[in-house]
């Protein structure tokens, strides 16, 4: 008798479980429905595994600061950044201050490219017959018969830079309205500060003219994240080109660069790897706003929808968060294809205004 009875209270167990499995999907379906946005980020993290690793799809170098970029299949990482990246800058032509797409969004419509030889850096500006071409690398022979070494201001910062003279001047003045100097960084080392300065990266490092750090690292993936929330919306998907990066890689889930700490770079074996200390999170302006093409600046996208979910850093809550900036460790050439590693993660980045 307790025999049957254990069978029965087993056959009757078994019978709940098949019914709950059944039963309770379909009575909780409606509001796994209503809340899966809020879901999938907590599922696409426990799917997420240590030590991430993807591919780097896509390179790009913006020569003269806040002026259009160019896209490359391979070049130099140096400490300093990609090579040619932000090695030049417009400033005013009186106060020697620098000019940015904050102020003037039409400083998208100057394009720049390089040679087939690669030694001359031109620059051009849309629909216009204006080509400008000056030395991608000058000597310092160069600079010496050809510029003039002088004081700029990039944010509260002093650093010095080679002023261009009126033949280069000339066309971007009348074009941009107003007077403007062409500028090449100067020979004082233009050190890192925030979350790059010594005391917190353990060395000593500098860069040219990016706003703060030496490279910018986006993700394809969090990009179509966003592209998904601005179509939801009824705006039109952006390209990566609205946000700067220098180096794009693939991405596994969406956001996941939050974390990254140390990434390396990898190759051919002979080579070597690149190690790069990822210092913060970039907290976005309204530069992504202006499409590049065409200087027009939308009223408030994506800034909008950016706000509604990426002011995700403690130490700048007034602002989202798009990209991660980076401090190489070494030098080497980089390609597009790539390996992408991190290597370390932390919850602690916390951004501290380099300027």
């Amino acid at each position: 008798m307790d025999t049957l009875k254990l069978r029965l209270s087993s056959v009757s167990l078994s019978t709940v479980s098949v019914c709950a499995a059944i039963l309770i999907p379909i009575v909780l379906a409606p509001t796994i429905r209503r809340q899966w946005p809020q879901l999938l980020p907590s599922l696409q993290l426990l799917r997420r595994k240590k030590g991430e690793t993807t591919e780097v799809v896509e390179l790009r170098v913006y020569p003269v600061k806040s002026c259009r970029g160019i896209t490359v299949r391979k070049t130099t990482l140096r400490t300093h950044g990609l090579d040619l990246d932000r090695r030049w800058m417009f400033v005013d032509a009186t106060t020697h201050e620098f000019l940015t797409i904050r102020q003037i969004p039409q400083m998208t419509l100057i394009n720049t490219a390089l040679s087939e030889d690669g030694n001359s850096l031109i620059l051009s500006i849309k629909d216009e017959d204006v080509k400008v071409s000056i030395p991608a690398h000058p000597t310092a022979d160069w600079l010496r018969d050809n510029t003039t070494l002088a004081q700029l201001k990039i944010w509260d910062i002093q650093t010095d830079g080679y002023l261009y003279g009126p033949e280069v001047n000339e066309p971007f003045s009348r074009f941009l309205g107003r007077g403007v100097c062409l500028a090449y960084k100067g020979p004082t080392p233009r050190v890192l500060r925030g979350n790059g300065a010594p005391q917190r990266l353990g060395r000593t490092q500098d860069t040219f003219f990016p706003d703060v750090h030496p490279v910018l690292i986006a993700s394809e993936a969090s990009l179509a994240d966003l592209n998904s929330r601005l179509v939801a919306k009824g705006e039109r998907p952006i390209t990566v080109e609205r946000f700067r990066p220098n180096i794009i890689v693939k991405g596994n889930v969406p956001w996941s660069e939050d974390t990254w700490k140390l990434v390396r770079l990898s190759g051919k074996e002979e080579d070597g790897p690149i190690d790069v200390d990822i210092v913060a999170r970039c907290a976005r302006c309204q530069v992504p706003n202006v499409e590049p093409s065409t200087a027009e600046k939308h009223k408030t996208e994506p800034w909008n929808t950016l706000m509604s979910f990426r002011r995700v850093d403690e130490g700048i809550k007034y602002k989202p968060c798009f990209g991660m900036l980076g401090a190489p460790r070494a030098e080497g050439e980089v390609s597009v294809g790539m390996k992408f590693e991190v290597l370390a993660e932390t919850k602690e980045h916390r951004y501290i205004t380099g300027f």
